[in-house]
């Protein structure tokens, strides 16, 4: 192997986010009073992009016609309340400074909306992460599990698709590194369980994340 970046997902991945999604999309539904949901549904409903975890918290839908309202209430909430319970998984930060001192580049890809995947990675792990990419369809860049996002980061950084490899927790995760053509490393400690990776196809599953550097030995 010849791998240059190592490039994670976010939510799930490097961060426990749960708490925080769980608290705005529920109060973006008691703004319209409906019912709001229990954090183990919010957690079968996060990994395609805010709109989605919208979309599948409202009655109806898409269908809804208080969606968009719903949604933007969902992000102005989330722009000022994403650190609250928010935090790093255990071993991960260690996980992050060894491979920087191995002369790794570092990425992350989500598909939570561009501005908060910016903010997340300097708060947590300043001067850890080369680029940071999110959510941006508005200008063009398909979501994951498009391979949109990972090539932005392969030309930024000068590399090529056998240089990387990408670790995830999802079953978006497994689809975006295939359609990258990069192996993907699906981790156990996210918001799918080992179970759930298997039946999605994951090739190689993950415990801990000081595992990472024993599989690019």
């Amino acid at each position: 192997m010849d791998i240059k970046v190592i490039i994670f997902d976010l939510d799930g991945t490097l961060l426990n986010t749960l708490d925080d999604l769980a608290d705005s999309t529920n109060f973006a539904l008691s703004e319209f009073n409906y019912p709001t949901r229990s954090k183990e549904e919010i957690r079968t409903f996060v990994g395609n992009g805010v709109a989605k975890l919208i979309e599948r918290a409202i009655p109806d839908g898409k269908h809804n016609p208080n969606f968009n309202k719903c949604l933007e209430i969902f992000k102005q909430h989330y722009s000022i309340n994403k650190y609250n319970k928010t935090a790093p998984y255990n071993d991960i930060i260690n996980l992050l400074t060894e491979l920087k001192e191995k002369n790794y580049k570092i990425a992350v890809v989500s598909n939570k909306f561009d501005l908060a995947v910016k903010e997340l990675c300097q708060k947590y792990f300043p001067n850890l992460i080369d680029i940071a990419i999110g959510e941006n369809e508005a200008a063009g860049i398909n979501k994951k599990p498009a391979p949109d996002t990972i090539n932005l980061v392969l030309e930024q950084l000068e590399l090529t698709s056998n240089q990387a490899i990408y670790v995830g927790d999802s079953d978006v995760d497994i689809l975006t590194a295939k359609n990258s053509n990069i192996p993907c490393i699906s981790v156990t400690w996210g918001f799918r369980d080992k179970e759930f990776l298997l039946e999605n196809d994951a090739k190689i599953i993950i415990n801990n994340p000081k595992e990472i550097i024993d599989y690019l030995k």
